[in-house]
């Protein structure tokens, strides 16, 4: 679970063509609201220094993590909470560090927005 925000960095540090490089493999998500407020808050933050959409870099890949987690309120949740504490263990050993400044509704916004990559 430890999977969407980032690891150590300061915001912005990444591009966001990281995160639109594949949207979905078969549906333009460009015009949902969940997609565009999740990827502006990602892309704000430093969440790009440990995860892409279609690699794994220190965190899984966004796609890997929607591919894992179906899209329900219940996960919804339960990511976002591990956004916000950090964690380790679910993708391996490597820690994700906690982001307490990020409110809770942020934190669901970027998970909806991870969520939404899953593979058709």
């Amino acid at each position: 679970m430890a999977a969407i925000a980032a690891c150590n960095s300061s915001p912005g540090s990444g591009s966001s063509s990281d995160t639109t490089s594949s949207a979905s493999s078969s549906t333009d998500l460009s015009s949902n609201p969940d997609y565009q407020k999740g990827l502006a808050l990602i892309a704000s933050n430093d969440c790009l220094t440990c995860h892409k959409v279609d690699e794994k870099v220190t965190g899984p890949a966004y796609r890997d993590v929607a591919n894992k987690y179906a899209n329900t309120d219940d996960n919804v949740k339960k990511l976002a909470a591990k956004i916000i504490s950090g964690g380790s263990g679910v993708w391996g050993d490597a820690a994700m560090t906690p982001h307490p400044a990020l409110s809770e509704a942020d934190a669901e916004q970027m998970v909806k927005y991870v969520l939404l990559l899953r593979n058709k």
